[in-house]
């Protein structure tokens, strides 16, 4: 069973918004990050955006700063990825990724290898 379960991906214009979720459901695991990554057609896997579970400070790669927001609802052991003024270029699959490693330097939480856990990925495809 995946834990890990996204939503929220569709097809949109160059400019527009889409929420993307991330819910840990099932079995209990622990996670000290929840990370966000995409992986364009014949493209590696990149990371997208980084949320700590504690705390809540974040981590985003550079071409997302500014139009795109990570946060998470621990109640509701939810993360979501608020997309904002799309661009051609953000079509890929999201995938969301927890990590029950603790670094004390975030930037770490950019590699995906420091994740235990991913969803099953979810499309986005934004049209020129």
């Amino acid at each position: 069973q995946v834990p890990l379960v996204e939503s929220g991906g569709g097809l949109v214009q160059a400019g527009d918004s889409l929420r993307l979720s991330c819910e840990a459901s099932g079995r209990t695991f622990s996670r000290e990050t929840m990370g966000w990554f995409r992986q364009a057609p014949e493209k590696e896997r990149e990371f997208v955006a980084a949320i700590r579970l504690s705390g809540g400070s974040t981590l985003y790669t550079d071409s997302v700063k500014g139009r795109f927001t990570i946060s998470r609802d621990n109640a509701k052991n939810t993360v979501y990825l608020q997309m904002n003024s799309l661009k051609p270029e953000d079509t890929a699959i999201y995938y969301c990724a927890a990590s029950s490693k603790y670094y004390s330097r975030t930037y770490l939480y950019s590699k995906d290898d420091v994740y235990d856990y991913w969803g099953q990925g979810t499309q986005v495809t934004v049209s020129s």
